[in-house]
């Protein structure tokens, strides 16, 4: 199964909030869908299913949505930690989405032990933390085990515990050869669950690669050289077109070549080395820094 989003556009008066988004996700990588608030990304989702009228479409397997007889088992998505009806019982409501996707009775027993909802699964979900609606919503996503989930900030609400099940979990679905599209706020644990990375701003694209390609770009990324003569290195470096920065009483930070080079210039200049450290910048410092002119709130305008 391949995922195509071509040419995704949606308008809203006189803002443009996507504008002709196109990627690809495939099967096998979870794939983090990133942007600041309000950069279009649940409006994306919602064009991908049908449920927003829009500009372009979106390819499952080659053709649309609509033309698969069993969506349920095509795509389960997990959009709104809410969307389930206060009346019913979270068994009850599983139970009318498998007659839905002609999912046998015990898988919906399977999905709640899977998802830890067991003890209160003949509860009414009104009564629900945000996080345990989370994980109602995460059941009736995989209740149908479809070739593909899209989960729109599925990590809200959720405690430690959780959140590093919810990543194992995406992890394996995904290494069953299924695509997985999630979008989260917490970058830090989208550094450890995704390898690919669709990232916007503005309702446009900022990048589309993988999560080592998109931290790569950052300027964060650089070596840092503690020696006995930072001015000795710095004149070395400067003599090969290396240009480098003081850092500290006995730094260097160099960005633009790799720990090797530092360590045979100094070595050539005679300087010895206390520390030689390749510093990569994180997703979160990444992401802020590639998105800077998108942020609704920058660190510069608290007073």
């Amino acid at each position: 199964m391949t995922v195509e989003a071509i040419g995704l556009g949606k308008s809203y008066g006189s803002t443009r909030a996507v504008d002709q988004l196109s990627f690809e996700l495939r099967p096998g990588v979870v794939t983090g869908f990133l942007g600041p608030n309000g950069a279009g990304k649940s409006t994306t989702m919602r064009l991908m299913l049908g449920l927003d009228r829009g500009d372009g479409v979106t390819l499952w397997d080659g053709r649309p949505l609509v033309e698969h007889d069993h969506v349920t088992r095509t795509v389960g998505a997990h959009l709104d930690a809410k969307f389930f009806h206060p009346s019913r019982s979270a068994r009850n409501h599983l139970r009318m989405l498998a007659t839905e996707a002609s999912v046998p009775p015990g898988r919906i027993d399977e999905v709640i032990r899977l998802v830890g909802l067991d003890g209160v699964a003949g509860k009414r979900p009104s009564s629900y933390s945000l996080g345990m609606g989370q994980r109602l919503g995460l059941a009736g996503a995989i209740l149908a085990e479809p070739r593909v989930l899209l989960l729109d900030e599925p990590a809200n609400g959720l405690d430690p515990q959780s959140i590093q099940w919810l990543r194992d979990f995406l992890r394996h679905y995904a290494a069953q050869g299924n695509v997985v599209f999630v979008s989260s706020h917490l970058l830090s644990e989208m550094q450890l669950m995704a390898e690919h990375l669709v990232v916007i701003a503005a309702g446009r694209m900022v990048a589309d690669e993988t999560l080592d390609a998109f931290v790569a770009r950052s300027t964060r990324n650089d070596v840092l050289v503690r020696c006995s003569d930072p001015a000795a290195l710095a004149t070395a470096l400067a003599a090969e077109g290396i240009t480098s920065t003081r850092e500290g009483a006995d730094g260097l930070v160099v960005t633009t070549v790799g720990t090797d080079h530092v360590g045979d210039v100094a070595f050539r200049a005679g300087v010895a080395v206390r520390e030689l450290t390749r510093r990569t910048a994180s997703l979160e410092e990444a992401f802020l820094e590639l998105t800077s002119d998108q942020q609704q709130f920058r660190t510069g305008d608290v007073a």
